[in-house]
């Protein structure tokens, strides 16, 4: 594991007070959030936590003030959750939640200016377009060749993406995309593995490969599918673990994320990394990924849901995660 900060440890369940974890919402991701939810209260309860579950939908963020509770564990995924619009709301009333503050997760949620920094910072990403409209297909096809992704740029759990073998699938897989979101973008199809790089507390837990039958990732097999297969070792020696760990804490810090959250990338041919996304509230369901990795670390679930919670102590007052 990478490790780069340390976060305050707590001993004693009392001290967390009163904890809402926030689930459901009204993103596109709400019924895997309500999972994701239910097993982190299961969790923290199981440890004794005082935790609540709150399916939190619009204009209902007076139940947390309502509810007095004391810090708020965010499980809420995609859009109001993800997007730094719950963040806001949470650091307006004063109360102190998991995982990045409102900037990283507004950042990350943007995958197109996600890409952006990440190239002016000097990590690895692969090219792109933007897809206004079909005067732009020809300069994706010219740039990018063919396959290529297209992707909604504010979206979660991989919805909304197609990946484009032959020039005629191009406008369905746009018409795709913009039904969840008016902007997307095309992007170099990288042949390689794919990789997930799971960070906690400022260390980056074992990697893992993911091997899926479908064209990539997606909904269904990051939820639903039985035949995805996980491999923890990811199989990288350990110069290369530990190279793409240091890559990968740098990318998930460029945007401003801290606490816990995900990076994803893929590794060419030759070896070469190039970083996909950012997550700052992953899933914690049992098909999910940041769970896998920290068993990898000898971490249980129990003891991963209260370290995630630790990190709502030490944020200074613009929400950011002292170390």
């Amino acid at each position: 594991m990478t490790e780069r900060t340390a976060q305050p440890r707590i001993v004693d369940a009392a001290a967390f007070g009163r904890v809402a974890v926030l689930m459901g919402g009204w993103s596109a991701e709400r019924e895997v959030s309500l999972k994701s939810g239910a097993a982190v209260l299961a969790g923290l309860r199981a440890r004794g936590v005082d935790a609540h579950g709150i399916d939190l939908i619009r204009d209902q963020v007076e139940r947390l003030i309502d509810g007095g509770f004391d810090r708020a564990f965010i499980a809420l995924h995609g859009r109001g959750g993800e997007d730094g619009v719950i963040q806001g709301a949470l650091e307006a009333f004063g109360i102190p939640y998991t995982g990045s503050g409102v900037l990283g997760c507004a950042l990350a949620m943007d995958k197109l200016r996600t890409k952006r920094l990440w190239e002016g910072a000097g990590l690895p990403t692969p090219p792109y377009v933007v897809l206004r409209g079909e005067e732009d297909f020809t300069r994706a096809l010219d740039t990018l060749g063919l396959p290529m992704i297209v992707k909604p740029v504010n979206e979660g759990s991989s919805l909304g993406m197609t990946k484009v073998k032959r020039a005629e699938e191009l406008p369905h897989a746009w018409e795709t995309a913009r039904a969840f979101d008016p902007e997307i973008f095309a992007e170099r199809w990288i042949h390689g593995a794919e990789y997930t790089a799971s960070v906690l507390g400022g260390r980056v837990l074992p990697l893992i490969r993911l091997e899926t039958p479908h064209e990539f990732y997606d909904y269904t097999a990051k939820y639903f599918a039985d035949d995805t297969r996980y491999l923890c070792p990811a199989g990288l020696s350990p110069e290369d673990e530990a190279a793409t760990a240091h890559l990968a804490l740098a990318a998930f810090e460029a945007l401003g994320c801290a606490g816990w959250g995900r990076v994803d990338l893929l590794r060419d041919a030759e070896g070469r990394p190039w970083f996909i996304e950012a997550n700052t509230v992953p899933g914690m369901t049992d098909h999910s990924l940041v769970p896998m990795a920290a068993r990898a670390a000898g971490i249980g679930f129990e003891e991963l849901v209260w370290r995630i919670l630790e990190g709502s102590f030490g944020r200074d007052p613009s929400g950011r995660v002292e170390s």
